[in-house]
């Protein structure tokens, strides 16, 4: 279940299970907005379906332009703003992370559509994890002591945790942010991952849209 065209992946497999997922929840492949990621902080605002290049977090208050974020270890952000009926979508690596992508995505909701970071509700996805996600120093020099934990000589990142803390920053409250349990290194079983099966591992997607 591979999505994406970018891994050397044979073509007509990565059509087949985008009309394959795509289809289970009822979006029309000539209806996605799709990131060029690039682990910056740029974000779109969108208003049709298309490829959006050298950006990581589209913002859109179109109906049934459904934003996608590929992922295989970095943390995908799904944004609803229920009242101005707005959605974002965010793409947060490590770099993105520490240039502060998310808390961009909840400015420009703000700035564009006059959203109210109070009514935001937030979904942060399964993703390279506390408990595996090593880096170096170079990286743990980019991020604050509570987002980092020590063990066995080695640093791990807390991701997640560290977009829950910038959506609460921008003013978010925090019962209505999620954070899913699951470890993309971890479950083989479920999910793909950049940092336990190499650069050709398969991408997942995220999606968020409004149906009417």
């Amino acid at each position: 279940m591979n999505l994406s065209f970018s891994v050397g992946d044979l073509q007509e497999n990565v059509r087949r299970n985008r009309a394959i997922f795509f289809g289970g929840i009822g979006v029309p492949l000539d209806r996605l907005a799709l990131q060029r990621q690039v682990h910056g902080a740029k974000v779109q605002v969108v208003r049709s379906p298309g490829e959006f290049p050298e950006t990581d977090a589209l913002v859109t208050a179109e109906p049934r332009v459904f934003l996608c974020v590929s992922i295989a270890d970095c943390v995908p952000i799904l944004l609803l703003d229920p009242v101005r009926r707005v959605v974002g979508a965010v793409h947060a690596g490590w770099r993105g992370t520490a240039a502060g992508i998310v808390g961009e995505a909840v400015r420009t909701m703000s700035r564009e559509f006059n959203c109210d970071p109070r009514s935001l509700l937030a979904y942060i996805g399964p993703a390279a994890d506390r408990c595996c996600y090593a880096v170096g120093q170079e990286v743990a020099s980019s991020f604050p002591g509570e987002s980092l934990s020590h063990r066995d000589g080695r640093i791990y990142l807390d991701l997640k945790m560290s977009n829950r803390g910038q959506l609460l920053s921008e003013g978010m409250l925090p019962h209505r942010i999620s954070v899913s349990p699951y470890c993309t290194i971890s479950d083989a079983t479920l999910f793909h991952s950049h940092r336990r099966e190499g650069t050709k591992s398969g991408r997942m997607m995220a999606v968020i849209g409004l149906t009417a």
